[in-house]
């Protein structure tokens, strides 16, 4: 299976690593080839693990660190990824902010309750957890990105994290 993800430009080198430790890291890993040009080449026999690599990749260029994104290889971890295209400048570094919060408050808040990883970098907000994990963190930023408050955005996070119903993203 070949596949191509691109990246932004400034991601290649935190892709490449140290003398291209983080590249050989996650072939050796999803036991695939990475070939870094102007896109990203993603060469394995096995698909599920070529997956694999195509998302840690992508994460990687959302703004994930290394880490972060190598998370992935948990077969209960995913990455889903937000993208405000359609949305003018403005509102998007309004949405952004309301998704950071305060000195980065509500992102760490969203964070440690819920236990995923959010990365807001360009037009996108992306999130890596297991579905336990992601489920509430999509609920938070769902309802933060519809106008509601912070506080409400929180008290429908706990519900969802809680097993109790509440609107979906």
């Amino acid at each position: 299976m070949i596949d191509a993800v691109r990246i932004p430009e400034d991601r290649l080198p935190v892709l490449l690593g140290k003398r291209g430790a983080v590249k050989r890291a996650i072939e050796k890993s999803t036991q695939t080839r990475i070939e870094v040009t102007d896109v990203v080449t993603i060469e394995g026999d096995d698909p599920l693990l070529a997956l694999k690599a195509k998302d840690i990749v992508r994460a990687i260029g959302r703004g994930f660190t290394p880490g972060q994104a190598r998370r992935l290889m948990d077969d209960n971890c995913m990455l889903h990824v937000v993208s405000l295209d359609g949305e003018g400048f403005r509102k998007r570094q309004r949405i952004f902010g309301r998704v950071i919060g305060n000195e980065g408050r509500a992102r760490k808040r969203i964070e440690a309750e819920t236990g995923a990883k959010i990365c807001i970098r360009g037009k996108t907000i992306s999130i890596i957890g297991t579905p336990d994990q992601l489920r509430p963190a999509e609920e938070a930023v769902g309802e933060l990105l519809s106008g509601k408050t912070h506080s409400f955005a929180y008290a429908m996070m706990r519900k969802r994290k809680s097993g109790k119903s509440g609107p979906s993203l």
